[in-house]
């Protein structure tokens, strides 16, 4: 049975407040390591690219452009990256938008950012068991 190393996640978040809140939730889950943030779209993707995470906590609207745009980027490429959308721009439209592009959640900041331990929880557990059937 193969022990599987932590769950990669990088953020990207142009609300440094918000960016340091989500961090320290990710470095508080057991089997998750945060390996770096972004604010921007061109950040967020060379960051992305150059960490190769397994997970990433997106923000949709970014100071200068669309975390949609991040998603494009970078999920063709790695069909295996979780995704979880957060932001306060919660409309059908946006919804199915992420969905389509590749993202796996669509969270309303407003309502639904505790759900974010849960999710990342969720990742780590299947990675966990993913690594122990291997």
């Amino acid at each position: 049975m193969r022990q599987a190393g932590p769950l990669a996640v990088f953020l990207v978040e142009d609300s440094p407040e918000i960016r340091e809140r989500l961090a320290e939730t990710i470095r508080g889950i057991e089997g998750a390591e945060l390996v770096g943030e972004a604010g921007t779209v061109g950040g967020a993707i060379d960051g992305i690219r150059s960490t190769h995470p397994g997970a990433v906590i997106l923000d949709l609207q970014l100071e200068d452009g669309s975390g949609l745009e991040v998603l494009r980027a970078v999920y063709p490429a790695s069909s295996a990256l979780h995704v979880a959308v957060l932001t306060n721009y919660a409309t059908d439209q946006h919804r199915r938008a992420c969905m389509n592009a590749g993202a796996e959640f669509f969270l309303d900041k407003s309502s639904e950012f505790p759900r974010i331990r849960e999710i990342v929880n969720g990742w780590t557990d299947w990675r966990q068991g993913a690594a122990a059937s291997h």
